[in-house]
């Protein structure tokens, strides 16, 4: 990137293929590339404007309504600074990978700051019938990390309870890698036997045993070019995680029966819901295997951890389940939903509006369709203002936001306007 006058910057930056805009230290947008006016643009005006009204509809800089704010890091480091925003486009809000880039004048000082931005492909932030879905803090520091590590060949473990969809954030990496035209295997681990672990992992040779008629394939040899996903690595008995941590060793196997060695050629993605590093501690899971599969960890939420994304996965699992039908739930079920504990997460709340939308003769969702747990429910217009206790303003405001949060029926836009705050400052309250 070119160090200088502002016209070898214009230059630069209309000649690169990746969104990008040029920046002053006050947040002013001086320029905006082809590619950035087309994917962004929306056919506004943006020279001149702040890149923080632009992108996220903003009156203030992003730090100050609870975001991450690259350039003010980068007026701190110097340095080169990625985050993960969603920002508004032409297409509704999307997630963007955004890097910021310092550039200094020749006399070595801080003037104007390079913002490339990357469209993310494998999430949405509005209801989508395929692909990861959600907008909350716990959620998008997920999707940072996937961003991150997908282009690298680097081992990834994914932890986190059951059913919060670890196979689809595996196949997300997938597809966001270099290795995404070629296939994804997924291997389920739980309740394999040593023979069948064996020959379902590493195929066989004719006549390697009874009943071996032919050469069979394994899921090693389907995976080459591609990804290898095991899940629930945690159950692979020790007798087994010998044989696996061997292949990831040497990256070679022999069929069962085979004698030559075959070239492993995959990507390793593993999850699994026990506690591995406690495992470890045990001696239940290899501590060697442990360091081989989980170079670079990332934890799934649960869905009471991104208890905000409920309303928005809720639409989107109802667009998959019943794609011809034009399914919408209740404002009383939204509410119902929203504040349910899910053990089962995701595959929990899949299977709760599954069964109501076979118990809804109409198009609408009924509490009364969502199951026996949720008609015991307290009454949702309950109000838990009243009381003869005296308490603190701040709690008093925590009290009130997870009250209207759980009772609205529009979505965070719109409820933060109602409130009088930014998207951002909302989502943060939330957390505290």
């Amino acid at each position: 990137m070119p160090h200088g006058s502002l016209a070898e910057l214009l230059s630069y930056l209309e000649e690169q293929p990746e969104p990008r805009i040029l920046l002053d230290k006050n947040y002013t947008i001086i320029a905006a590339n082809r590619a950035y006016r087309d994917t962004f643009g929306g056919h506004q005006p943006m020279v001149g404007r702040h890149c923080y009204e632009v992108s996220h509809h903003y009156t203030r800089p992003c730090d100050q309504a609870g975001e991450t704010c690259p350039l003010k890091a980068s007026l701190h480091s110097g340095h080169v600074q990625r985050t993960l925003h969603l920002h508004h486009t032409a297409r509704g809000e999307e997630h963007v990978d955004v890097e910021l880039t310092p550039i200094r004048n020749r006399q070595g000082e801080l003037t104007w700051f390079v913002e490339m931005m990357n469209p993310i492909k494998q999430a949405s932030a509005s209801p989508d019938r395929r692909g990861l879905v959600g907008r909350s803090a716990r959620f998008n520091h997920m999707l940072e990390l996937i961003e991150r590590v997908a282009p690298s060949e680097a081992a990834v473990v994914l932890l986190g309870e059951s059913g919060t969809g670890k196979e689809l954030v595996a196949e997300s990496i997938h597809n966001a890698s270099p290795r995404c035209k070629g296939p994804f295997v997924p291997v389920d681990c739980s309740g394999v036997t040593e023979t069948l672990f064996e020959s379902e992992l590493f195929g066989y040779e004719k006549g390697a045993f009874t009943g071996a008629t032919h050469r069979k394939q394994g899921l090693v040899e389907s995976a080459s070019g591609g990804t290898l996903f095991l899940d629930e690595i945690g159950d692979v008995p020790l007798s087994l995680q010998v044989k696996l941590l061997r292949l990831l060793e040497t990256g070679t196997y022999r069929r069962v029966g085979g004698i030559e060695p075959l070239r492993a050629n995959f990507r390793l993605i593993s999850a699994t819901h026990r506690p591995l590093k406690t495992m470890v501690e045990q001696d239940l899971f290899r501590k060697d295997l442990y360091y081989r599969i989980s170079t670079f960890p990332i934890h799934l939420p649960s869905l009471s951890e991104r208890r905000e994304d409920i309303p928005l996965l809720a639409k989107t699992l109802l667009s998959r389940i019943s794609p011809h039908r034009n399914l919408i739930l209740h404002p009383d079920s939204v509410a119902l939903l929203s504040r349910h504990d899910y053990p089962g997460n995701i595959r929990e709340l899949r299977n709760i509006l599954e069964r109501a939308s076979l118990l809804a003769d109409n198009d609408t969702l009924m509490p009364e369709h969502l199951g026996s747990e949720f008609v015991t429910a307290p009454p949702i217009n309950s109000n838990p203002f009243f009381g003869t206790d005296i308490i603190p303003l701040d709690a008093l405001e925590q009290r009130y936001l997870q009250w209207v949060t759980a009772h609205s029926t529009t979505d965070r836009k719109h409820l933060a306007e109602k409130l009088g705050i930014s998207e951002r400052t909302l989502y943060r309250k939330l957390r505290n």
